[in-house]
């Protein structure tokens, strides 16, 4: 059966040319210099051309931006209809990508920038969640989790957790996944630099993804 897959991520799951074009990008086949920071590293070393390779899924999009953030708020303040998780996945729906595309499993491996860029953190809300609430993290990952399934009912949604982040945001992501029925990889151990996986963590990341299939 195939699996055809989209990615809803950040700087972990970029590359560049295959990401939408004004994306911001993190890894590349040759790498930038100090001006524009640019990870090298083959296409075929990401966590998630691995996947594909060792499962045959189909990549129907991978929809990543370098420093975004499940909620509004980011490194710069309001990317609330910017590079958001949340604004990104509503310009999917709004132009007809899902009724156009069948998706077998959506990967969401967010929350890192969240935790990083200092973002309020709010509360765990699973219903009356208002807009202004989507500015803080926690009723942020839990709207955008409950609008997947909403959406998506009969899609596999995996939330990828990154180790090394604020224990606040990871334990929402598993106490919101348990309530609306997403699956959630909690990573461990991840080789990194700069606080970005190497070839190893990207096959570590993998290898954690992999154990769920």
């Amino acid at each position: 059966m195939s699996n055809n897959i989209l990615i809803m991520g950040d700087s972990y799951s970029t590359y560049e040319g295959y990401i939408p074009e004004g994306y911001r990008t993190y890894y590349s086949p040759n790498g930038r210099g100090p001006e524009q920071p640019v990870t090298k590293m083959r296409v075929e070393d990401t966590w998630w051309m691995r996947f594909i390779r060792a499962t045959g899924a189909r990549l129907v999009l991978n929809n990543s931006w370098s420093g975004s953030t499940v909620c509004y708020t980011g490194y710069e303040g309001d990317c609330s209809h910017t590079s958001s998780f949340i604004y990104r996945y509503r310009c999917l729906r709004e132009q007809g990508f899902f009724e156009h595309n069948r998706i077998d499993t959506v990967f969401v491996f967010g929350g890192t920038n969240d935790s990083w860029s200092g973002a309020p953190r709010g509360e765990i809300k699973f219903s009356d969640i208002a807009e202004e609430d989507l500015f803080c993290v926690l009723p942020a990952i839990c709207h955008f989790m409950s609008v997947l399934k909403a959406d998506l009912p009969d899609t596999r949604i995996i939330f990828i957790a990154n180790c090394d982040i604020d224990g606040c945001v990871v334990d929402c992501i598993k106490t919101a996944g348990a309530h609306f029925g997403v699956e959630v990889v909690e990573l461990e151990h991840i080789d990194k630099q700069s606080g970005h996986p190497t070839s190893l963590g990207m096959e570590q990341i993998c290898s954690q993804v992999l154990s769920r299939f």
